[in-house]
């Protein structure tokens, strides 16, 4: 985890903010600080007949403050994530007005939350300096980002302009973004890694036998996620290193990498747990897992952060070849019957609000140490073998 540099400001106090009206995550997030106003009475997110948006802190005038000074000395949290009904090139702009009006009216320190981070797919540019990556880049990766935006850069530079100090994520795939975002923000970046939340999920669920358990890196990317939860979950779990072979734009071949601890055949009763950062299609994932289940695991269970509910991707993770998937609710329309579509019967999200909001309580000095209790709330649907609420 990139953990930040110490806040050189005093905070007096935090306010919670969203920046869509009626933002679940927002209102979770504020909850979980103790704060007793509602979001929608904290500030107004007005819009005008000519569509601009323009966000109003909704200042107390019976504390006779000056006028742009209310949130002097306040840390302002802006609770960002996708919604159904905007765009994430209207929400990133919503950002950027909602951090200008902080800072216009005194805030001390603000912060964006994004659990899902923007625009990490353009996580480099077309030419050699542009994406801070461990090694040097080679014609073919120049040549899939040719005549694209450095859009993480810009994203970036357009939040620290605005007046955004700080940026909290959860489980960044790109190298290239973290290191970006830390060098704008002058070390005051987060990113959360989530495998202690699930290594908890793992044990408190019972959905998996410990003794008989092997995590899976479907590729190399996966690895560090899967030796992290490895470690968490405190036991002797081996695991199995799966490698991913390119062969088009969207068509790849999955095989057994020849580093793996483990072969495949030791696989046949075992309960498996594939693991990886985020979905968009799930055809990688159903390939590997069609490939483990000619082994005969017991079970087969995909274990994913971001989850982006694509059609294409409830056709795929349909499949028999997955029994079970754990997801959280970074991408928020997860939670949505209809979205997870046939996937309602094995599917289960984890609400990540309360890890979350400790984590910035934590950061903003306001607590130290673990959570205590439950990280996690989890949803599932009525028709999910799993769920208390059965018919």
């Amino acid at each position: 985890m990139i953990t930040a540099n110490p806040i050189p400001v005093k905070i007096k106090d935090v306010i919670v903010v969203g920046n869509v009206s009626e933002n679940a995550s927002a209102m979770d997030t504020a909850h979980f600080f103790g704060q007793r106003e509602d979001v929608s009475d904290v500030i107004s997110l007005k819009t005008y007949e000519n569509s601009e948006f323009c966000p109003r802190f909704i200042c107390n005038a019976s504390k006779g403050l000056t006028p742009g000074y209310d949130l002097e000395g306040l840390g302002v949290v802006i609770n960002s994530s996708s919604e159904m009904t905007l765009s994430r090139n209207e929400i990133a702009m919503r950002n950027c007005l909602v951090a200008r009006a902080a800072k216009d009216n005194g805030a001390a320190w603000v912060v964006l939350a994004e659990p899902d981070l923007f625009y990490s797919a353009q996580d480099r540019g077309p030419r050699p300096y542009q994406g801070m990556v461990s090694k040097e880049r080679s014609e073919t990766d120049l040549k899939k980002f040719d005549g694209q935006a450095f859009s993480a850069l810009l994203y970036a530079e357009l939040l620290k302009k605005s007046g955004v100090d700080e940026v909290m994520t959860i489980h960044n795939h790109s190298m290239s973004v973290k290191r970006v975002f830390n060098d704008i923000f002058e070390g005051n970046f987060t990113d959360l890694r989530p495998h202690r939340l699930y290594s908890r999920y793992i044990k408190e669920s019972g959905i998996v036998n410990l003794n008989d358990l092997i995590l899976v890196a479907p590729d190399h990317g996966a690895l560090e996620f899967v030796l992290d939860t490895q470690q968490a979950l405190e036991a002797p779990i081996p695991h199995i290193m799966m490698k991913k072979v390119r062969m088009g734009e969207r068509e790849v071949n999955i095989q057994i990498d020849k580093e793996s601890p483990l072969s495949l055949e030791q696989v046949k009763g075992k309960d498996l747990i594939v693991m990886d950062d985020m979905v968009r299609t799930g055809s990688t994932i159903v390939e590997c897992c069609e490939l483990l289940k000619q082994y005969e695991p017991r079970k087969i269970i995909f274990m994913v952060t971001h989850f982006h509910s694509s059609k294409e991707a409830r056709l795929n993770l349909s499949k028999p070849c997955i029994d079970e998937i754990i997801t959280t609710n970074t991408i928020p329309s997860i939670l949505n019957r209809d979205f997870q579509g046939r996937l309602r019967t094995k599917i289960a999200v984890l609400k990540t609000s309360r890890w979350l909001a400790h984590h910035l309580r934590r950061r903003l000095g306001l607590v130290e140490g673990d959570l205590k209790g439950k990280w996690y709330q989890e949803d599932m649907s009525s028709r999910n073998p799993r769920s208390r609420f059965r018919y």
